[in-house]
C-alpha cells in the first residue's frame, strides 16, 4: 500500500500522487506539526514557521513558492539532509510530489533563486538561534549571513494559523494576478 490518510480524510498515494488531492489544509496541519532538524532544536520549531520566514525574505512574486517550498514534507515527512542525500528513492518521491504541488498551485517546478537563497538565510538564522553551539562549518552556509533579529519559535497553534492565513492570502493574490 502506498497511500497515506491525510487530516482532511483524503487517501494520498505517494507512488502516484494526484495534484487534485493536494489540499492547503493538509499542508498547513502537517507542516505546523513537523519540527525542523528532526526535532533537535532547543525548542519546538515548525517547518510551517520556517516556510513563513523564507517567504518574508523573497520578493512578492516568489512568496507562494517560498511558502510551499517544503510542502512535500507534509506528505512524506522531513528527512535530515545528510541522510536524504543517500536516499535516492526518497528524493524521487519528493520530486514527484513537488511537481504535483506545482501543478496544483500553478508554480514552476524549479524554485526561484530568491527562494533558494532565503532558505539558506533561514537555515543560518535557525542554526544560530535554535541549535546547540557547535564550531563545525556548514559548507552550505559559507558566505550566508543570518537575519539580524533573533527567532522566537511559535507554538503549533500559532504556526498553523499564521501559515494557513498567509498561504490562503497568497493564493488569493496569485488568483487575482492571473485573472487580471
Amino acid at each position: 500500500m502506498s497511500q497515506i490518510l491525510t487530516v482532511t480524510g483524503k487517501r494520498f498515494d505517494l507512488h502516484e500522487p494526484d495534484a487534485n488531492l493536494i489540499d492547503p489544509r493538509d499542508i498547513t496541519h502537517s507542516l505546523a506539526h513537523l519540527c525542523r532538524f528532526n526535532g533537535h532544536t532547543r525548542e519546538f520549531y515548525s517547518v510551517a514557521q520556517h516556510s513563513c520566514m523564507v517567504a518574508d525574505l523573497v520578493p512578492e512574486e516568489d512568496k507562494l513558492a517560498a511558502l510551499l517550498h517544503d510542502a512535500p514534507e507534509a506528505y512524506i515527512g522531513d528527512m535530515v539532509q545528510p541522510l536524504k542525500q543517500w536516499m535516492h528513492a526518497y528524493q524521487d518521491v519528493e520530486q514527484w510530489i513537488w511537481e504535483r504541488i506545482c501543478t496544483r498551485f500553478d508554480l514552476k517546478f524549479e524554485l526561484p533563486a530568491s527562494v533558494r537563497h532565503a532558505d539558506l538565510v533561514a537555515l543560518a538564522t535557525e542554526r544560530r538561534d535554535l541549535m546547540p553551539a557547535d564550531p563545525a562549518i556548514w559548507d552550505c552556509l559559507i558566505d550566508i549571513e543570518p537575519m539580524a533579529e533573533t527567532l522566537r519559535p511559535w507554538s503549533f497553534t500559532e504556526a498553523r494559523l499564521t501559515f494557513h492565513q498567509r498561504l490562503m492570502d497568497q493564493l488569493a493574490i496569485e488568483h487575482r494576478r492571473k485573472a487580471a
